[in-house]
């Protein structure tokens, strides 16, 4: 762990940044850099819902967009909070979010995953796939799951 990466998964949500804040203090403990990940799921196409989209290579680019200037914003925010020396890489991959959490969390020196659960109970949790579990398990690095 202490020469590898901490992994820290982000949709954006309140949720997130609490997980993010957990990541930036085991990065400073550990004397390790971060790594925020965000993952794009499928955008709306002509096949969703019965509507058309005539430019889905537009709304691509808009998402990517968001997402990039999303990234820079924190990374701008969480470098001040680290210590000297460490450093914070972004990364944005596109598809199945628990895959690629996976195959990030394979690709580089990730000694650690910090991903937020969106504590959803009942019938939410039933309709709504928990990544952070499915994370925690299929995982082959430590996973610290922040509610």
């Amino acid at each position: 762990m202490r020469t590898r990466q901490i992994l820290c998964p982000t949709d954006f949500s309140i949720t997130a940044s609490h997980a993010l804040s957990y990541a930036v203090e085991m990065a400073n403990l550990y004397g390790v850099s971060l790594r925020l990940l965000h993952v794009m799921s499928e955008p709306f196409s002509e096949h969703h819902y019965g509507l058309a989209i005539e430019a889905v290579t537009e709304l691509e680019q808009q998402i990517t967009s968001h997402a990039t200037e999303s990234l820079q914003k924190i990374q701008l925010e969480i470098q001040a909070e680290l210590n000297h020396g460490l450093n914070i890489q972004t990364v944005i991959r596109s598809g199945d979010v628990l895959a690629e959490i996976l195959a990030e969390s394979e690709v580089g020196e990730v000694g650690m995953i910090v991903v937020a659960s969106h504590g959803r109970q009942g019938i939410a949790h039933l309709l709504n796939p928990n990544i952070a579990e499915a994370l925690a398990n299929k995982a082959k690095t430590p996973v610290l799951v922040v509610k």
